[in-house]
């Protein structure tokens, strides 16, 4: 494995989601298997990525649930990650499908593939929780062909700073381990964790070579939660989709 692997930073942030993988995912696909919420989710990628049969790279794929809606929409995905937990969900539910994505372990700054792998990387809620997120931006545009597309979706999560966030520490039940995972040293490797502005995460993308980048509101992800719910720890809010070309 990479040195990258024991960065402490990593380390910490790998073992928090690794530890909560198995409730997160129960999490996430209560509300995915609510009426229309697997077409609302398809329609943001579909709206920015190329036509399937594509070939895209989920990056920080975490229990793998993008990789798997895209691979249902016919794509040909690879999802990579490092946190093992989050892989081994993932995994387990690869294996209910014919035609199911690759899940790598590998680092999201530094993913193990050659230049001009890809047509199209998709990120869900990992631009907040980053490392050297400019280092990262620069090699996933090298990962893409010409022509091809980076879509990302995220939000201001804590744009008031996590210290600050105590509204939502009270209800998130593993507000102890989050801190520990996403102290002052993580904090000043994280840069768009706290950020209060969509517009500087646009802008490193364009900093890291991206060209056409663009940044759509996404009400229609804000009214799924508003029906069914956010996760402990959040509130409902607007998230965005970034698009970029290499």
């Amino acid at each position: 494995m990479s040195d990258t692997f024991l960065d402490p930073v990593q380390s910490r942030i790998n073992a928090y989601w690794s530890a909560r993988a198995p409730e997160y995912d129960a999490s996430q696909l209560e509300r995915q298997q609510r009426p229309g919420a697997e077409q609302v989710w398809g329609d943001v990628w579909t709206a920015a990525l190329p036509p399937a049969p594509a070939d895209v790279l989920d990056l920080g794929t975490g229990s793998g649930n993008v990789a798997l809606l895209l691979a249902r929409l016919g794509y040909a995905v690879t999802g990579v990650d490092l946190a093992d937990g989050m892989l081994a969900e993932a995994r387990r539910k690869a294996e209910e499908m014919s035609r199911a994505p690759q899940f790598v372990e590998g680092d999201a700054v530094a993913p193990p593939f050659p230049a001009g792998s890809f047509d199209a990387l998709t990120a869900r809620y990992l631009l907040w929780t980053l490392r050297d997120p400019a280092d990262a931006l620069r090699a996933w545009r090298e990962l893409l062909r010409p022509g091809g597309v980076l879509v990302a979706v995220d939000s201001l999560w804590y744009p008031e700073g996590i210290d600050a966030a105590e509204e939502l520490a009270a209800a998130n039940p593993h507000d102890d381990e989050f801190r520990v995972a996403y102290d002052a040293e993580a904090r000043a490797r994280l840069p768009l964790a706290e950020a209060s502005d969509i517009q500087r995460t646009a802008d490193m993308l364009t900093h890291a070579g991206f060209a056409d980048v663009t940044v759509d509101e996404l009400p229609e992800i804000m009214d799924l939660d508003r029906r069914y719910g956010v996760a402990p720890g959040h509130r409902v809010q607007l998230q965005y989709r970034l698009t970029a070309r290499a």
